[in-house]
């Protein structure tokens, strides 16, 4: 079973693949990815991200769920911050376990694209000056989202 946590505190990437590693049994490969808050252009002072509770969590519980039954996994962990954040600081995780690399990679670019594309959070860049904008959607990561259509 998948464990989701959407939470404002900031998380130790290495503690949760070492919790997150440990708790799994039957795994041969462990796979993380961590999206950091980047500042392209060198004017971003914060993101803010907001979510709806309740929904989020489970729009996000029911596609770990189906990345559980695409692929053989032995875990999943999926990590998400809200709430304003600075330019290096740590998104969100994923995590995947499988007991073969292959489906532990594929399930976790699985999870990236859709938490890229679909998942219910919306971001807003604040510039140093104090601008504020919302983050269109990117049709790149709607092309990388199309892929895992059957």
């Amino acid at each position: 079973m998948a464990e989701i946590r959407i939470q404002t505190e900031p998380f130790a990437q290495g503690a949760e693949l070492e919790r997150f590693t440990e708790a799994v049994t039957g795994a041969g490969a462990v796979v993380s990815f961590t999206g950091i808050v980047r500042d392209e252009g060198g004017t971003l002072a914060a993101m803010e991200i907001e979510h709806y509770p309740g929904m989020t969590e489970r729009a996000i519980g029911r596609i770990a769920a189906e990345a559980e039954e695409r692929w053989h996994l032995s875990g999943c962990l999926v990590i998400h911050r809200h709430g304003p954040m600075r330019p290096g600081e740590a998104i969100m995780m994923v995590a995947t376990a499988a007991p073969h690399r292959a489906d532990a990679f594929a399930a976790a670019e699985f999870l990236m694209d859709y938490l890229k594309s679909r998942a219910p959070f919306w971001k807003r860049e604040i510039t140093a000056e104090g601008e504020a904008a919302w983050v269109a959607a990117k049709e790149e990561d709607e092309d990388a989202l199309s892929r895992w259509q059957p």
